[in-house]
């Protein structure tokens, strides 16, 4: 009962959150039956992050998609296993992607910027403070910034997860109050609910804690490369860098405007700032060395 009470309440402020960073995975964006990309989910996406903007929010999109977009381009019926294979489809897809976000962005006399990441990013002090500041002057100048991992010319993301924790990175960087995740699962469960008819599902998480973690079971769909394990991480790294939170389903958009009315969708992970944190020596503990 106390949960209930703390969540209502937590989800009752997230109205008041000013800058939000979504993340999309490539299971929402994709049409599972033949890997085209889902236009009218893409539109709707567009349409939910620019309301966000004219509430006067700043906006940050975290996007997936980009070696399944150029895998359909390039005539593959499924992604294609080599690792150069999946640059060069990342290079042909992040074209189109962000081709396609442009178009319906401009559609809304909206300004929309790519930002492409990699591995150094994250780690190099110099890169770092460089990304930082070109996020604080888009946002400034009132743009969209939609960010990727640099596939085309780095595989560490490639093998690394569907951009959950990138997602997590930018909120660190930027200082976002709210994160999103859009995935293809309603939220956390205490098992993986397409193979554990008995699974329950979470709707609060207080602290994020070893127990929690261990939770993490893997995808629940077979398009997207990021499983629980690495939402987990991203909240995290998420709550400690001062935000709260939100894993939800990307089938439907309209959940991003339902979410930031407080509305009970999917878990919300409560912010747990930690002044000890710092960023690079967190990725180094999970990831990097």
């Amino acid at each position: 009962m106390e949960d209930k009470i703390l969540d209502a309440q937590y989800r009752a402020e997230l109205k008041n959150k000013r800058r939000i960073v979504v993340k999309i995975g490539t299971s929402s964006l994709i049409h599972p039956e033949t890997g085209g990309l889902d236009l009218i989910k893409v539109e709707h996406l567009v349409r939910e992050l620019t309301d966000l903007r004219n509430k006067g929010k700043d906006v940050i999109l975290v996007t997936s998609g980009a070696i399944g977009v150029g895998s359909k381009a390039a005539g593959f019926q499924e992604k294609p296993e080599r690792i150069s294979l999946k640059q060069a489809c990342a290079a042909i897809g992040q074209a189109r992607l962000m081709m396609i976000y442009q178009k319906f962005f401009a559609e809304y006399n909206q300004v929309a910027a790519q930002v492409l990441m990699t591995r150094n990013t994250m780690l190099n002090a110099n890169n770092r403070k460089n990304a930082q500041n070109t996020f604080e002057e888009l946002l400034a100048l009132g743009a969209v910034p939609i960010v990727n991992s640099n596939d085309s010319i780095s595989t560490f993301e490639i093998l690394h997860g569907d951009n959950d924790t990138l997602s997590a990175v930018v909120v660190s960087l930027v200082g976002a109050d709210l994160l999103i995740l859009l995935s293809d699962i309603n939220g956390l469960y205490t098992d993986n609910p397409s193979t554990n008819p008995d699974a329950k599902f979470v709707p609060f998480v207080d602290t994020v804690d070893d127990e929690l973690m261990g939770m993490g079971k893997g995808s629940v769909s077979g398009v997207g490369t990021g499983g629980m394990a690495t939402k987990l991480i991203a909240a995290e790294l998420a709550t400690s860098a001062g935000a709260d939170m939100v894993i939800a389903n990307g089938r439907d958009m309209n959940v991003i405007h339902k979410i930031i009315d407080g509305q009970p969708y999917g878990t919300f992970f409560c912010s747990n700032e930690d002044e000890a944190f710092e960023l690079k020596r967190f990725l180094k503990e999970h990831f990097y060395e």
